[in-house]
């Protein structure tokens, strides 16, 4: 095989080996069967130093083993294949120290000394096993090893080399012969593969470049393949700068990642690109029923878009655009895909919907999917909150006025938002925040179909469907007479309750880690993600905001973390815990309930320099309660 493959050019395989016994084996295999690879020496780093240099002058394959290994295949782009440690090779470093009866240490990185426990139960040996992970932290690991009496070692070049730094005895596990030439075997395939490979996607780029569309392909690892000349001219990047790279880091905005993760076409949507609008089809490549990549293709329709941009923006102003979909939910538990499931249920119907839920737990993300996958999706999604005004302004909203009707009414009269959403949606948030003239004037609208803008006597038909929420205990509220017994059954046609982030604490990790990714990017900062320690501590939590304080601990950690994960002192940090007491200290004695909640107000406000979005993620509650409740509590 070897000789049908002398075509390939010197250097295009590279052998790097981590210490001089397995180079002086490679070397040798490389001149006894005349073999196109260049054989060098570099360990660890000093390796991935090699790797990146040789990787710049154009190298097809690289080789490697053990730690070396792992460090350069998350170091370069090209290929790395590995030299596998087989058992006879563990089993020749361990010749010296049988029938001793000592224990042995087995150290090194997880692919050196992987199945070297099965061998010591097949052979009746003590075996401790020490996994490094770390280049840096390998040394103080073998040195806790000998600190519990271990006294001979075999292991991978960095454990031994310190096992010998420090006077014990250490055997070198190497590689013999027939794995080399099996690593090599598989390098030329790689290679033969990779050139194959390459050869195809060139002639792929020849024929696309001609084409009108602009267009971007990504593997299922999001890599960017192809990026064809109409790509080029629309997003002002060369293709030399694209190809190769992940579609994330060289255009955010592709939300090709999105169709790789649902394996679900997005189709016909549209994106700004500078001073330009184009027009987008985003779809899977399916094989088998397994994702292998993802397409783009896009036409330059700005002129055309220009007006509809204008239209699109005022919608977004006015709030008549839900942006939210069910695939947006970040969740695992089976509680909540209970939940989707049901509302799933309800988006096709065009009964009206109650959603029930504490604070911060999502319902406005529910009802926007709901209208999204509903009949009426194509409508309008006009979103007030019922608790946010005061009765005669909340009145104007709802129903609209004529010219007149009031001092300070506008020229001409206003649109309420019930003929707003005609033939969409409309969502009533904090529904039980409604004083009661309102209430009875909003079921007349629903039994009837009909508003009638204040200062009017001409009836309006409106066709719309409402989704009302609420945090309170509307049959409650009906026993203290604070809401309408009629309209409460009136909303409560479908009732959906959002359970609260303490009966769902599987989905915080998933939740958490998806705000860090959020906050990070928008934030400029590079955080990788959550420590296992910090997420424990997230768990122990009962969140009394929900997943809107979830992520204003998140946001604030993010902001402070200096690491590229963040901690358990993060978190700490953010949110005032104590680490002997695991308590929050937000009172003094002789505080009242009033002195407390006012106090913690002012404190998120004092630390966030008065920005009341970023005050109520702080709390846990959102923006409007937080106005509402200093409001009161000043008075």
């Amino acid at each position: 095989m070897f000789r049908t493959l002398r075509s390939f050019l010197f250097m295009d395989i590279v052998l790097i080996a981590p210490f001089e016994g397995l180079k002086s084996t490679a070397e040798e295999i490389v001149k006894e069967k005349n073999l196109p690879v260049d054989v060098v020496l570099g360990d660890l780093s000093e390796g991935v130093r090699v790797a990146k240099e040789i990787e710049s002058k154009g190298v097809g394959v690289i080789i490697s083993r053990g730690g070396t290994y792992q460090m350069i295949k998350e170091a370069v782009s090209v290929p790395v294949v590995e030299i596998q440690v087989s058992a006879f090779d563990i089993l020749r470093a361990l010749k010296g120290f049988l029938g001793t009866g000592d224990t042995i240490g087995a150290v090194g990185y997880e692919n050196v000394v992987y199945g070297v426990e099965t061998l010591a139960e097949i052979m009746d040996l003590n075996i401790y096993k020490v996994i490094f992970k770390d280049e840096d932290e390998a040394p103080r690991q073998v040195y806790e090893a000998a600190r519990k009496g271990i006294k001979v070692f075999v292991g991978d070049t960095i454990g031994i080399r310190t096992v010998k730094e420090m006077g014990l005895k250490g055997n070198l596990i190497t590689s013999g012969k027939e794995a080399i030439l099996q690593a090599i075997d598989e390098a030329f395939r790689v290679l033969q593969v990779r050139t194959q490979e390459k050869a195809r996607t060139e002639q792929f780029k020849a024929i696309i470049d001609f084409v009108h569309d602009g267009i971007i392909a990504v593997d299922s690892s999001g890599n960017v393949s192809i990026f064809n000349r109409m790509a080029e001219s629309i997003f002002k990047k060369s293709g030399t700068q694209i190809v190769g790279k992940n579609v994330n880091e060289v255009i955010e905005t592709s939300k090709l990642p999105e169709v790789l993760k649902t394996g679900k076409p997005q189709l016909g949507k549209l994106q700004q690109v500078g001073d330009i609008m184009i027009a987008t089809n985003r779809v899977p490549i399916i094989v088998d029923g397994r994702v292998y990549g993802a397409v783009a293709t896009f036409q330059d329709v700005t002129q055309i878009q220009k007006i509809e941009q204008k239209i699109r923006r005022e919608l977004y102003h006015k709030g008549l655009v839900a942006r939210y979909h069910f695939e947006d939910i970040v969740h695992k538990s089976r509680i909540m895909e209970d939940v989707i499931g049901q509302a799933r249920k309800y988006a096709h119907l065009d009964s009206t919907v109650l959603i029930l839920g504490e604070t911060g737990t999502g319902k406005e993300l529910f009802a926007q999917s709901i209208h999204n996958e509903s009949p009426r999706s194509k409508g309008p999604f006009v979103a007030i909150n019922c608790a946010a005004l005061p009765e005669n302004l909340l009145e104007s909203e709802l129903f609209g006025y004529t010219e007149g009707a009031f001092t300070g009414a506008r020229k001409g009269g206003k649109m309420g938002v019930f003929e707003l959403a005609h033939k969409g949606t409309i969502f009533l948030d904090e529904i039980g925040d409604m004083p009661l003239d309102l209430q009875s004037r909003l079921l007349r609208v629903i039994q009837e179909k009909e508003v009638m803008r204040i200062g009017d006597d001409r009836i309006i038909p409106v066709d719309v469907r409402i989704i009302a929420s609420t945090n309170k205990n509307l049959e409650e509220s009906i026993e203290r007479g604070e809401f309408r017994k009629d309209l409460y059954y009136r909303l409560n046609i479908l009732s959906l309750k959002i359970p609260p982030l303490r009966e769902r604490r599987e989905d915080i990790p998933l939740l958490a880690e998806h705000f860090a990714r959020v906050h990070s990017s928008e934030m400029g900062k590079e955080i990788k993600g959550i420590t296992e320690d910090a997420l424990k501590v997230l768990l122990e939590w009962d969140y009394p905001g929900n997943v809107r304080q979830l992520e204003g601990i998140i946001e604030r950690a993010v902001a402070l973390s200096d690491g590229r994960y963040i901690d358990v002192s993060d978190i700490r940090q953010v949110d005032g815990y104590r680490q002997d007491t695991k308590e929050y200290e937000i009172y003094d004695s002789g505080m009242t309930l009033k002195d407390i909640e006012l106090k913690a107000i002012k404190e998120a406000l004092e630390i966030t320099d008065n920005n009341k979005t970023r005050a109520s993620k702080l709390l846990g509650i959102d923006r409007t309660t937080l106005w509402r409740r200093l409001r009161k509590l000043e008075k």
